[in-house]
């Protein structure tokens, strides 16, 4: 036990105080004292404590209105009622206001430190403030997915004004030497314009490929390596 749990005794009777003190400040307790209960609200008030003991008797306020007031203010604090003659109302009165348990006099040594113990390890939580609910967080893999994409548009876009043309190119020559081949003479037209065409479009097909090839290279290391980053960012 350390001296971090700090235990407030009230009582008008001195010598209550310095029983109680004296047992469990060789606890390891930090015990401090109030002769009324006007005086222990105002130390409370001034900073907070683990366990408050308070005789149920005393001239002024009462003990069951320093335990009113205490559960009223910090309920989760731990009230231990000291009585000698306490009536059955009173009991109910302050087991109605959440009091932990009730002493009886004469007190021995064993009684108080049982009665700490068990007030110090069972106190009621503390209310926490609720916590804020965080927005949901967009999926990593579809990020990843709609930044390659993004990045991939402008190459697509050149490889789609490269090819086209050239793909066309070679759909109207085939057009034009099933056409011609009905023709009889026509046909070595067609085959010469063919072998000519094959070779106008040589270049253009060569180009097609040096630009498209590396796109789609590009397009599919980054959708492999983002893949990649979110399974590795996942397992962490």
């Amino acid at each position: 036990m350390t001296a971090s749990r700090k235990i407030l005794v009230v009582d008008d009777d001195a010598a209550v105080c310095k029983s109680i003190d004296r047992v469990l400040t060789s606890k390891g307790y930090a015990v401090i004292t109030a002769e009324s209960g006007e005086e222990a609200l105002r130390k409370l008030n001034e900073e907070k404590y683990d366990v408050v003991y308070t005789d149920i008797r005393m001239a002024g306020m009462s003990g069951l209105e320093v335990a009113e007031n205490v559960k009223a203010r910090r309920p989760w604090t731990p009230v231990v009622i000291i009585t000698g003659y306490g009536t059955g109302a009173e009991e109910a009165r302050a087991e109605a206001a959440g009091v932990t348990e009730f002493l009886h006099k004469p007190l021995t040594p064993e009684m108080i430190e049982v009665s700490a113990r068990k007030a110090v390890g069972t106190p009621a939580a503390e209310p926490e403030a609720p916590a804020e609910v965080a927005a949901p967080a967009a999926p990593k893999d579809s990020t990843l997915k709609n930044i390659a994409l993004f990045l991939a548009s402008p190459l697509f876009g050149l490889a789609y004004i490269v090819a086209f043309p050239i793909f066309a190119s070679f759909m109207l020559a085939g057009i034009a030497l099933t056409a011609a081949r009905k023709y009889g003479w026509l046909g070595k037209v067609g085959r010469i314009a063919k072998h000519a065409a094959m070779l106008v479009a040589a270049p253009f097909v060569t180009l097609a490929f040096v630009v498209a090839f590396p796109i789609i290279g590009l397009v599919m290391l980054a959708w492999i390596g983002g893949g990649a980053a979110v399974k590795r960012s996942e397992t962490k």
